[in-house]
């Protein structure tokens, strides 16, 4: 398993003005598939993201990577293993290619092309600048420039939520097919649709802790999933 959680805790604060955003959390997310944490606003689910890459760190338990705890790894190389899609399009000022050039500044034109096509962008945007770019063409852009760096884990943090509905179905879409390329993907979402469109795996958190998690198809099924789950179908 890439990604293993182990009794993980998050605590903020102290004494009685402390709260646990995440409390005894434990699951494994599987190699090559799409996982999709669900669940209402303020539950953990962004929390529980930004641990995978070190963005934040458990006050308990562990997190680990191929069996090895996260605290081992040299954080900017997990950062590179591990890439990160934000909420909201965040292209820097220039070009398109000088953005997917941000991380691998060797990276050539026929690498560049083959990137783009990956996210479903023709050949013509590669000297466009960002400034031009729609809201699903700016986030397809960061979503090249994160792959440019050739992670095994992508991270996405809510990455539609900002997009109207054709551009979040379009970027949904070249989700899976990285996935299908054997991408493993974490997706944060409130949507539960597009968890059902989107997830092999599903992740159910309420209130800091994880009341279900497997296969998709099993986890719509939880009766201990069903008080978040009906409400949001």
């Amino acid at each position: 398993m890439p990604f293993l959680l182990d009794d993980v805790v998050v605590t903020r604060g102290e004494g009685d003005d402390h709260v646990h955003p995440l409390a005894d959390v434990s699951f494994a997310i599987a190699p090559a598939r799409a996982t999709v944490v669900v669940g209402p606003s303020g539950s953990g689910k962004s929390t529980l993201l930004r641990l995978l890459n070190r963005m934040e760190e458990p006050s308990g338990g562990r997190v680990l990577l191929h069996g090895k705890p996260l605290p081992e790894y040299d954080v900017l190389a997990l950062r590179r293993r591990v890439g990160l899609l934000m909420q909201r399009p965040t292209p820097f000022p220039g070009s398109v290619i000088d953005n997917l050039r941000t991380g691998a500044p060797a990276l050539s034109e026929p690498e560049a092309l083959a990137l783009l096509a990956r996210v479903g962008l023709a050949e013509t945007f590669l000297h466009r600048d960002t400034d031009e770019l729609s809201g699903g063409e700016a986030q397809r852009v960061c979503l090249a420039r994160a792959l440019a760096v050739g992670p095994e884990v992508l991270l996405l943090d809510e990455a539609t939520s900002a997009l109207d509905p054709f551009a979040a179905q379009v970027v949904e879409g070249v989700v899976r097919s990285l996935v299908d390329e054997g991408l493993t993907v974490v997706m944060v979402s409130h949507d539960l649709a597009q968890a059902r469109r989107v997830a092999d795996d599903l992740v159910v958190v309420l209130e800091g802790r994880v009341v279900a998690a497997g296969p998709a198809v099993e986890v719509l099924a939880d009766p201990a999933a069903a008080a978040y789950l009906n409400g949001v179908a």
